[in-house]
């Protein structure tokens, strides 16, 4: 993970762009990573405490992991408790991806616009 956030500080010139292109791609693909992890702990958690069968259960972490909400009506209290966490996990990890991923270019902005003349 140190990789994902070390970044040349302002002092130094900017990344070449073999170094940028790197860097965009293990973003990229750290970000989807965790997306994809997420999914897969989503579509668990519906199938054995949901009792969904593995495409609902699919099909609802998916929904949820894109903020689109739940497909399927819950009839398990387990079930629901694991919705609430889990749909408060995805938000975070939505913003969190979502900050992985742009974080080179957003880095690479800023430092061309803080370099000296």
């Amino acid at each position: 993970m140190n990789h994902l956030l070390h970044f040349e500080p302002r002092t130094q010139p900017v990344a070449p762009k073999s170094v940028y292109r790197a860097r965009v791609m293990r973003n990229l693909i750290a970000g989807a990573v965790l997306i994809l992890v997420s999914l897969m702990g989503g579509a668990l958690g519906y199938h054995a405490l949901a009792g969904l069968p593995w495409i609902d259960a699919y099909l609802n972490a998916a929904m949820i992991l894109g903020g689109m909400g739940p497909v399927t009506n819950l009839a398990t209290d387990a079930g629901k408790i694991f919705a609430t966490v889990y749909a408060l996990y995805c938000g975070l990890v939505l913003l969190l991806a979502a900050g992985i991923i742009m974080a080179p270019a957003v880095h690479r902005v800023l430092h061309r616009f803080h370099m000296p003349e």
